[in-house]
């Protein structure tokens, strides 16, 4: 009866609360939720010392998220830079002691489309807290918004106070199915360490697949039990490779913060990796990248080149053994194909392709072929493929879209803005968006290429892209407004199913990986889960300045080396750093 009661308090509260989906709160959490309501006037209560999370049994990742969120709330130690203006209820019996999590279909398996909603509820006085999901995913990120509205206050030296929001109602679900992050590994080796790392952050901000870029021309870094030959030849060292034992520690890890993980070989080019094992399979490996200097007879995009010959009875047997290996370490339902910057010049190069194509053939039917093949094998394996736009879309080296049939494909964006997004939700494929224009977080740092005459030039440093071909550098407000569906129809959007931001690594390793990715990628995090927009329709990059920057904060405090995005003076002088008065 008692806690009939305090609902129906709560509900009343409610009423008198400022607009849900605007409201700015002394406490905030990131991403915005789609619905928030604290009841006036705001108060927060203790939480015990004895606080624990009270999770139904029957699911060992969320048993692991709850016990990882119980400990987190008594040991972090996040003070908001401004003090929020709340009333503290310390009165006897208002310590909050548990919270409480109830979900419906605790079997319902971590795929893509899964329903990830949750509704969280702190009662008025501390009495009761509670985080009711329709899935075990949905229940996680019920706790990391609890973790959120709780925060220290006082002056340390153990008289500081755990205190956590009551009279908070939070009703929240995701506007888009994939929210990602894109890591490159085979430019650059990072430690299992810094992948879970990031995964972990990635889950608090409610991001879910880490799309794994684990191979390119410059390294194979993965340990293939059917093709162990492949990292023996084309890792950077011995001590540069991701072992069978690491891929499940990092696919189990992932699974604990509800985090799919969606593996990447990028074939038939950015192979040149691939040569030490199998010369005979790989076209131009070897060769200097740029002959001559000049563009347009390049043979590859960058330093690396090499590309697999579809002509080649070994390449077959190879990207066989590759996808069956990584779709039995992977369990996701996705598998990516890669198949972008396929160079008309390394496959010009090899004299079996030239004779090929002096008896009429063209690229096109080169990569065709290959594709042809790969397709039908994903598929096999009971996977959806995904490709790198370029497979349909580049003016020079492209396939039918019969194919790659769009029931069986998703294609992923990253050139042109939206109006690629638009002609691959045209041809009535599913898109993911990776925008260079917006989501490449590498770029704007110059370019990685030795001997570059173009610095000779005391104006080279005025061009905008500033040395790098994606420039200028992607501020984390470009990332916030970028509108995914923008110039679509209603039907056309249907088929986005949302977006990744990249992390190449051509200048990254694991000393500045942090820096580079947060808080970039949360604002993404934010636009893909409730928008970037007010209830109005306005973008709200102004309101979310300073939440961004508490959010910053705190990941710092939980061992995150995020970049700041302001001076500390602006967030304790409110409005005084707008551009606008």
């Amino acid at each position: 009866m008692a806690t009939l009661l305090l609902r129906l308090l709560l509900l009343l509260a409610m009423l008198l609360t400022r607009a849900a989906a605007d409201a700015s709160f002394p406490i905030n959490v990131w991403p915005k939720p789609v619905s928030m309501s604290w009841a006036e006037p705001y108060t927060a209560v203790p939480v015990s010392p004895s606080f624990h999370i009270v999770a139904p049994s029957g699911n060992p990742y969320l048993a692991s998220a709850a016990e990882r969120y119980a400990k987190l709330m008594v040991t972090e130690r996040y003070r908001p830079v401004v003090g929020p203006a709340v009333t503290i209820n310390i009165n006897a019996g208002t310590a909050l002691a548990k919270l409480t999590v109830a979900v419906s279909d605790l079997a319902a398996p971590l795929q893509h489309g899964v329903d990830e909603s949750y509704t969280l509820e702190i009662l008025p006085g501390g009495g009761a807290a509670t985080v009711t999901a329709v899935t075990a995913w949905g229940a996680m990120r019920g706790l990391e918004t609890f973790s959120q509205l709780a925060w220290r206050a006082g002056h340390g030296r153990g008289r500081d106070l755990l205190l956590v929001a009551s009279g908070v109602r939070v009703e929240d679900r995701p506007l888009y199915p994939h929210r990602g992050l894109m890591l490159d590994t085979g430019r650059t080796y990072f430690p299992v360490s810094d992948i879970l790392r990031t995964i972990d952050v990635m889950a608090a901000n409610k991001m879910n697949v880490f799309h794994w870029h684990i191979t390119d021309s410059q390294s194979f870094p993965i340990e293939l039990p059917s093709e162990p030959q492949l990292a023996e030849k084309g890792a950077y060292g011995e001590d540069m490779r991701y072992t069978v034992k690491d891929v499940k520690r990092i696919v189990e890890f992932a699974m604990s913060r509800g985090v799919r993980v969606v593996p990447e070989i990028d074939s038939p080019g950015h192979t040149a990796s691939w040569a030490g094992a199998y010369p005979e399979a790989v076209s131009c490996a070897g060769q200097f990248w740029l002959p001559g200097g000049d563009w347009d007879d390049r043979l590859a995009a960058e330093p690396g080149a090499g590309q697999l010959n579809p002509l080649a009875p070994k390449t077959y047997e190879v990207i066989t053994n590759v996808v069956n290996d990584l779709t039995s370490l992977f369990p996701d339902g996705f598998y990516h194909a890669g198949a972008d910057e396929v160079t008309p010049g390394c496959w010009h190069a090899d004299p079996t392709i030239q004779a090929d194509l002096d008896r009429g053939a063209t690229l096109s039917q080169l990569l065709e072929r290959y594709v042809s093949a790969v397709h039908p094998l994903v598929v096999s394996r009971n996977r959806t493929a995904v490709y790198w736009e370029d497979v349909l879309l580049d003016a020079a080296v492209n396939v039918s879209a019969s194919a790659i049939p769009p029931a069986t494909t998703i294609l992923q964006t990253w050139n042109n803005g939206p109006n690629n997004t638009k002609l691959i939700v045209q041809a009535g494929y599913r898109a993911i968006v990776s925008s260079a224009s917006f989501y490449y977080l590498d770029c704007g740092h110059g370019d990685f290429v030795g001997n570059n005459s173009i610095y000779d030039d005391p104006n080279s440093d005025f061009d905008t892209k500033g040395g790098s071909w994606c420039g200028p550098y992607k501020t984390w407000q470009r990332v916030y407004d970028y509108d995914i569906a923008y110039g679509l129809t209603a039907d056309e959007a249907r088929l986005v199913i949302g977006g990744e931001v990249a992390m190449w690594t051509e200048q990254v390793d694991a000393t500045v990986l942090d820096g580079r990715v947060w808080p970039r990628a949360s604002a993404m995090a934010e636009a893909l889960w409730s928008g970037n927009r007010d209830a109005a329709g306005r973008k709200r990059y102004a309101e979310a300045t300073d939440r961004l920057t508490d959010w910053r904060n705190r990941m710092v405090g939980r061992g995150v080396r995020a970049e700041p995005i302001q001076p500390l003076w602006c967030r304790t002088r409110p409005g005084m750093c707008n551009a606008v008065q």
